[in-house]
C-alpha cells in the first residue's frame, strides 16, 4: 500500500526500468459484506469492490519477455512467456520466482492455458504495479493485482476472454501458481463491482446480480476496522478449513456444503465429529444468511440487516474459529458504540472487521474502537470507510 497516487507511482516505476506507458489499468480490492468461506463450497458470497485499487502501468516488448515490478518489490524479475508452463503450476509451495511476482506471472500463465494460446507468439511485456489496497487486511489486494494483471494482458495479447472468464484465470493463479486455495469471490468482485452495489455471486453456476446496497441515502456509512494482524491465505489456518469442509461434505454424501440446508443440521449433528459439524455448521448458516440478506436489502433496505452481519460474526468466532482477539474486540465495541451492525471480513486469522454505522456517528465508533486497542494493548488500527466502487477497468 501506497501513501501517495499508485496510477503515478506505477507510471514512474516503468520509466524506472526504461519504458514508457502504453496503457494503464487498475483494479479494486473487495470488502465481502457477508458469506465467508462459503464461495470454495460452491455456495453464496456478497461482496463488493472498494475505492481502494491496484494500479498497473504496461509497456509492450519485441523479445517474448515478461519483466514485472511494484512499489512492494523494485527488484524486477523477469520471465520469458515461454517458460511459463516450466514455472507454474507451483509444487509443494516451492516457488521458482519471487512469491509475490507469482500473482502476475501466474495469471499470465493462466491466461495462456485459458485461451489456448501459443505462447511463443505472444507479444512480451513491462508491467508496474502500484497499489493502495492494504495488504493482508482481508480486503484482497490479490484479486487487485490478478484483475488489473488479466485485464491488461487480456487486452494486450487480443485473447478476447470476458470478465468471468478473467476472474477464473485470477483464481487458478492464486490456487495453482501462488498456491492459496482460495475460491472465486474475491476475483468476482474485483472484475464485476459497480457503484453503491454488492455483487450476488452463486459460487458454482457463477450467476450474478448487481444489488443496490443504499447505504448513503439510509444514512449509513460502512466502517473497515483493519487490526494490522497480517494473515497468509497459503499458510496456516485457511487450508485446514477447506480440508474440513471437503471431509464434511463426504461423510455426508454431498457433493460439497452447499448441497447441505440448516434442516440438514441436525442429521450432520449425528454423523460428524464436533469440530467438522461446527466448520459445516458455519457454512450452512452462512450461506443462509447471505440469502437472508439479500432479501432483507430489497424488502427493508440496509438498516435491517444488522443481526445477519452479527451472527455472522459469532458463527465464524465459535464454529468456524477463524477470528482473533483483535477482531473480536473491534466488533464488540463497535456494536457498543452504537454500530447497527459488524463483522470480521476476509478469511480471518487477522485482518480486518466492517461495521455498519449511523454516518454520523462515525468518528465516535472509530474513537472507541481505537480506544479499546490502545487499553487492550494492541497495536493501534487502522479504521477508514469504505463505499461501493467500479470493477476492473482500462484507465488510459
Amino acid at each position: 500500500m501506497t501513501d501517495t497516487d499508485p496510477r503515478t507511482d506505477a507510471r514512474d516505476l516503468l520509466a524506472s526500468l526504461g519504458a514508457t506507458a502504453t496503457s494503464e489499468w487498475s483494479a479494486p480490492g473487495r470488502v465481502n459484506l457477508i458469506g465467508e468461506h462459503t464461495d470454495y463450497n460452491d455456495g453464496f458470497v456478497f461482496p463488493f469492490a472498494t475505492p481502494h485499487r491496484t494500479h498497473v502501468a504496461l509497456a509492450p516488448r519485441t523479445d517474448g519477455r515478461l519483466r514485472v515490478i511494484s512499489t512492494f518489490d523494485t527488484v524486477p524479475v523477469e520471465v520469458a512467456i515461454a517458460d511459463l508452463d516450466a514455472i507454474f503450476p507451483t509444487t509443494g509451495g516451492e516457488h521458482a520466482v519471487p512469491e509475490w511476482s507469482a500473482y502476475p506471472l501466474g495469471v499470465a500463465w493462466a491466461l495462456i492455458q485459458a485461451a489456448g494460446a501459443d505462447p511463443t507468439t505472444l507479444t512480451g511485456a513491462d508491467l508496474a504495479f502500484a497499489s493502495n489496497v492494504p495488504v493482508g487486511a482481508g480486503l484482497s489486494s490479490s484479486a487487485a493485482i490478478e484483475g488489473a494483471t488479466a485485464s491488461a494482458l487480456n487486452e494486450l495479447w487480443s485473447l478476447g476472454l470476458d470478465r468471468v472468464a478473467l476472474a477464473q484465470v485470477g483464481r487458478r493463479a492464486e490456487n495453482e501458481a501462488v498456491g492459496a486455495p482460495t475460491g472465486i469471490m474475491d476475483q468476482m468482485a474485483s472484475m464485476l463491482g459497480e457503484p453503491d452495489a454488492a455483487t450476488f455471486l452463486d459460487c458454482r453456476s457463477l450467476e450474478t446480480d448487481e444489488v443496490e446496497l443504499g447505504f448513503a441515502a439510509a444514512g449509513l456509512t460502512l466502517l473497515v476496522m483493519d487490526t494490522n494482524v497480517k494473515h497468509a491465505h497459503s499458510t496456516g489456518g485457511y487450508g485446514e478449513r477447506r480440508a474440513s469442509c471437503e471431509k464434511g461434505a463426504q461423510l455426508m454424501g454431498v457433493p460439497m456444503l452447499r448441497d447441505l440446508s440448516v434442516d440438514d443440521l441436525d442429521r450432520a449433528a449425528g454423523i460428524l465429529d464436533d469440530v467438522t459439524f461446527r466448520r459445516v455448521r458455519h457454512i450452512v448458516t452462512e450461506n443462509q444468511r447471505v440469502l437472508d440478506t439479500v432479501r432483507t436489502l430489497r424488502e427493508q433496505g440496509p438498516r435491517a440487516i444488522g443481526s445477519l452481519l452479527d451472527a455472522s460474526h459469532v458463527s465464524m468466532r465459535d464454529d468456524f474459529e477463524i477470528s482473533v482477539p483483535e477482531l473480536d474486540l473491534a466488533v464488540e465495541t463497535a456494536r457498543g458504540a452504537g454500530a447497527i451492525g459488524a463483522r470480521m471480513t476476509g478469511g480471518g486469522f487477522g485482518g480486518a472487521a466492517i461495521a455498519l454505522v449511523e454516518t454520523g456517528a462515525v468518528d465516535a465508533v472509530a474513537g472507541a474502537v481505537e480506544k479499546a486497542f490502545a487499553d487492550a494493548g494492541y497495536a493501534a488500527p487502522t479504521i477508514f470507510s469504505v463505499s461501493p466502487s467500479a470493477g476492473a477497468r482500462r484507465d488510459s
